[in-house]
């Protein structure tokens, strides 16, 4: 319900910043907190994390974000960005953005409860005047309930803004993607509207419903075509066919196909947890959701029980390239190659981890990994990986077409696989 209200005085008491971002030095949280400080704005990061913290405050990024670093050093040299590991902080601006991850339970149920049960924790620092702008994935209604919570006879202003960028290229999306805006005041879809106006291109104003399921929709229609290519992968590894060459040959030339992406890990923060979302919100109904879920988390027992038609993996020494979710970034979070590695020795390969950008003490280089392994399997198509020989007495299993060489595997037969897009 939309409840039309006089306008907000302009000036608030007491704020020191205008604007603060709870969860501030994540992945959503900072690089949005950069983007305001570059058009002017005075932002405070809130976070609870005081390594990423004091990195930040020192003008070095602590995570790969494609083209942040430049601004960061910029808008910290005009102390227009500030980072804050006190809670008493977010009482001090006119805007409070949140971008808290919301957790799903280990039955992949959305945990609500824990997100409404820090906006209990800290109430009492937060303020009607306020317009506190939702920025993470919520359940259907949470913004609702989150009202209802927060009233007790005063009109508060929430609004939800759905973050849709792809991660480490924020900063660039940030200044081309058109943001959805809904609220539960009129004086919050303007308020917020006014906000992101000054980063966003268009803005797009819908209803709380809508926007809360523009979010999970395009997360969802995202896991369900990364589903179908790897069920079309699955089905063209039993027959003996590289994928890679249907995809080509059915989208060249024809518009119709355009859209198909390549095979590969569908795996990080979202999609799973999304698609799970939208699936416990429609009571279990969502049966092309599940399916999803149950091929791209398949995906890796496929690999495994492949190569044991072929091998002895008790006696095989298997090396995964790429331990990150998704290309070019140093994020491992939910990502399958650990998944598959665990499938292997779980089968009793001796298994070994590399990576270019995530870094691990027990990671090898990769020349390493390809001097040592008889199977390597690129999980992530890094673009130092792009065009990269392996030696020709290693199998290698490639589902993104990036590597050349190896022996018995499928590109080899029929041609090599173009790259692929990165997911």
């Amino acid at each position: 319900m939309i409840v039309t209200i006089k306008p907000m005085p302009k000036n608030i008491s007491n704020t020191a910043y205008d604007l603060v971002i709870i969860g501030g030095l994540g992945h959503v949280g900072l690089p949005l907190g950069i983007a305001f400080a570059e058009k002017g704005l005075k932002v405070c990061l809130y976070d609870i994390d005081k390594k990423k913290g004091e990195m930040v405050r020192k003008g070095r990024m602590p995570f790969i974000e494609h083209g942040a670093q430049e601004i960061l050093e910029k808008v910290l040299k005009e102390q227009r960005l500030s980072v804050s590991l006190n809670i008493k902080d977010i009482s001090k601006a006119k805007y409070v953005i949140v971008t808290l991850g919301t957790p799903v339970d280990e039955h992949l149920t959305p945990r609500t409860r824990a997100f409404l049960d820090f906006f209990e924790s800290v109430r009492k620092y937060l303020s009607p005047n306020q317009v506190i702008i939702i920025r993470s994935t919520v359940y259907p209604n949470t913004c609702e309930q989150l009202l209802r919570m927060l009233e007790n006879g005063k009109q508060w202003h929430i609004a939800y803004c759905p973050e849709r960028i792809t991660q480490g290229y924020a900063t660039q999306e940030l200044r081309e993607l058109p943001q959805v805006i809904a609220g539960l005041s009129d004086h919050a879809i303007e308020s917020a509207s006014a906000l992101f106006n000054m980063i966003a291109p268009k803005i797009i104003k819908t209803s709380m419903g809508e926007a809360e399921l523009v979010k999970l929709f395009s997360n969802a229609w995202r896991y369900i075509q990364f589903a179908l290519a790897n069920q079309f992968y699955m089905i063209s590894q039993k027959f003996g066919v590289d994928y890679e060459r249907v995809r080509w040959a059915m989208k060249e030339g024809y518009a119709r196909a355009a859209n198909l992406p390549s095979a590969g890990f569908a795996a990080g923060p979202c999609l799973l947890k999304d698609t799970m979302q939208l699936a416990a919100f429609d009571a279990n109904n969502f049966l092309l959701g599940h399916a999803a879920m149950m091929i791209n988390e398949g995906l890796p027992n496929f690999i495994v029980e492949d190569l044991k038609r072929r091998y002895d993996l008790t006696k095989t020494k298997v090396g995964i390239l790429g331990m990150t979710f998704k290309a070019d970034i140093d994020d491992i979070r939910d990502s399958l190659s650990y998944k598959l590695g665990k499938i292997l020795r779980f089968n009793g390969a001796d298994v070994y981890y590399s990576d270019e950008f995530a870094k691990n003490s027990d990671f090898v280089s990769k020349n390493k990994l390809m001097e040592i392994c008889d199977v390597v399997i690129v999980a992530v198509p890094h673009s130092n990986y792009k065009g990269m020989v392996i030696p020709k007495k290693v199998e290698v299993v490639d589902l993104w077409g990036v590597a050349r060489g190896g022996r018995n595997s499928i590109q080899q037969l029929v041609g090599i696989k173009k790259p692929a897009k990165n997911k």
